[in-house]
Parts: structure tokens; C-alpha cells; sequence
């Protein structure tokens, strides 16, 4: 990441400070920003539910920085070694037997631990310092559109938080894979940024893509079926043609359209994936802010990290009665 997203010295170890004091506080990471507690203090992690409105049957991702932490919380066997090794530092999350310094606050009472080691510079330096594992949700009210710039984090939990780190625009914009590493087969139970296609090469094996879920026990973070969503009214189309032709509110392409309209926006010029990650949540939020008519959001074709891009839009999208 350019030097330009480094944060002052100062400004690290007054969010080190506030983390080993028990406090929280949002973190950059390349999925979205987190908003961050010492994993192994109850009472802290109790603070990142409450700042979120977050159901505590919902656990929590911990972030680490370097194997050493990581197998300080969870058990390794050699598969998700493998894992590790292939992904991290990125976007992979695993879902591992925990171990005993890891309260049920965290996982939801659940025996086992949701644990990533991020790639953003910023973040890792703050574990580092701090020496800690770092529990981390998105860092936005609970069911709402996920943080992409520190600008999110301080418009809405400003004044929940002790501090905000920037570290630019996260680089994928949407949320890490989640792969449940203690079933056989192993469970896709979210996609992300890297595909199934990649965890399943790397492991030699086939896994469950799709699994089965239990709202009322989730296994995992971000598996609740109404999630990521704005406060406008979001319908998801395929075709254009699906669209009422006296639809008043914002239409949302994947692509450029050929011949846009004033109210007519896209996620990248060419319809490349990645872009259209990046700026999913981005635009989202932008249109919600002063859409007074709702609008149309284009799905992404079924794969890679259009896979993704669909499930967040599905969480997201208005219910129609």
C-alpha cells in the first residue's frame, strides 16, 4: 500500500493505548474497515455489540498478525496450514477449534473461532504493538452498508469510538472469504474476495459451496439473511427489461451502460469484477443518502468475486410482499 496511508507514530501508539486500556476503535483493513477490541477482553469485545447494535449471537472475526498469535487462539491441522500458508496475509478467514483464551463473547458460545491475519499494513503494525488479537466486525451499525474509508466509520459510530485509523480506500470493498475448516466436507459459508475455485486448488480437495444455514445459530459472521443493506428501497435485476419503465429512482449497472442515462450509474467502466467490488458499497452508500425513490442494483455474473458481489447484494436487497 503507498507510504502515503501511513499514519503518524502518535497516532498508532494513541490507538494502541486505547485497545490495551480496553477501548475500540475503527481499523482499515483491504476487505472494509473493522471496528476493533482486544479479543481477550470480554468486556472490551462487549463494547464493539454495543457501539453496533450487534446481536451477540452473531461471532466475531479475529484478527491476528502472525502465526504465532494465530495458533495462540485456534487450532491448526495441516489443511488449514495450507490455507494460511496460500492466503495469508488477505482476505481468508477460517473457522477453527478454538482455544480456552478465547471467551464466547467473541464466538457466540460457539466451540470454535473465526481467525484472518489482514494484508493492510496499518493494522498489522497496530497488532504488532499492541500484541494482541484483535476482535473486529464491520465498523458500522449493525445490518448497514459496510465501511470502505475511515469517512464511513466517523460519520456513523463518531462519537461510539475511541479512535478511527485511516488507511485510504480499502482494496476490496467487500468482506473476507469464510471457509469453515472443522466440517467434512469444509463449508464455503461466505464468498469473498478470494474464490472457491482458489480454496478448493489449494486444499486438493472439493468443499461445500453451498451450505445450509441456521439464522437463529450462525456459524460464522455475515450470515444473516437480511444484511449489508441501505435504507432505501435496493431491487436487484438481470435484464434491464425488468426494470418498470416509469421507475423514477437511481439505476446501478455493473457496466457502463452504452447510453447512460442522468440517473443511470455503474461499478466499473468495463464491468471488470474487482472494480466492481471496490466500489459496491461505495456507491451504495452515496445514492443512499439521497435517493428519494430507491433504486435498481444489476446483479454480477455467478462467479469469481462476482459470487461475492451477489451474496451481498441478495443480504441487501428489499424484500418484496
Amino acid at each position: 500500500m503507498p507510504n502515503k496511508f501511513q499514519q503518524p507514530s502518535q497516532a498508532m501508539l494513541e490507538a494502541a493505548d486505547f485497545i490495551c486500556k480496553g477501548g475500540i476503535g475503527g481499523i482499515p483493513t483491504e476487505t472494509v474497515y473493522g471496528l476493533a477490541a482486544n479479543a481477550l477482553n470480554p468486556s472490551a469485545v462487549r463494547k464493539i455489540f454495543e457501539a453496533k447494535g450487534r446481536p451477540f449471537i452473531d461471532p466475531l472475526i479475529v484478527h491476528v498478525c502472525d502465526m504465532d498469535m494465530a495458533e495462540s487462539i485456534a487450532y491448526f491441522d495441516a489443511d488449514a496450514k495450507k490455507l494460511a500458508d496460500k492466503f495469508w496475509p488477505g482476505p481468508l478467514t477460517m473457522i477453527l477449534k478454538r482455544r480456552e483464551c478465547i471467551s464466547d463473547i467473541v464466538t457466540a458460545g460457539l466451540d470454535t473461532v473465526a481467525v484472518r491475519m489482514p494484508a493492510h499494513p496499518i493494522t498489522s503494525q497496530l497488532i504488532r504493538t499492541t500484541k494482541l488479537p484483535l476482535a473486529a466486525p464491520s465498523a458500522n451499525p449493525f445490518g448497514y452498508v459496510s465501511p470502505t474509508t475511515a469517512a464511513h466509520v466517523r460519520e456513523q459510530l463518531g462519537g461510539k469510538i475511541d479512535f478511527v485509523l485511516d488507511g485510504g480506500e480499502c482494496k476490496c470493498g467487500v468482506e473476507s472469504t469464510i471457509v469453515m475448516m472443522t466440517s467434512s466436507p469444509k463449508k464455503l459459508l461466505r464468498p469473498g474476495p478470494i474464490p472457491p475455485d482458489a480454496i478448493e486448488k489449494a486444499l486438493g480437495e472439493a468443499i461445500d459451496r453451498s451450505p445450509k444455514k441456521n439464522e437463529a445459530h450462525p456459524e460464522a459472521p455475515g450470515m444473516l439473511k437480511s444484511h449489508y443493506a441501505p435504507k432505501s428501497r435496493l431491487i436487484l435485476f438481470d435484464d434491464p427489461a425488468e426494470i418498470p419503465p416509469d421507475f423514477e429512482g437511481e439505476i446501478i449497472y455493473q457496466k457502463r451502460p452504452d447510453s447512460p442515462k442522468k440517473r443511470d450509474y455503474w461499478l466499473s467502466e468495463n464491468g471488470g469484477q474487482e472494480e466492481c467490488a471496490h466500489n459496491l458499497f461505495k456507491l451504495i452508500r452515496a445514492l443512499d443518502k439521497n435517493s428519494k425513490f430507491g433504486f435498481y442494483c444489476q446483479r454480477a455474473s455467478n462467479s469469481g468475486i462476482g459470487l461475492a458481489i451477489n451474496d451481498r447484494l441478495s443480504r441487501a436487497e428489499t424484500k418484496l410482499k
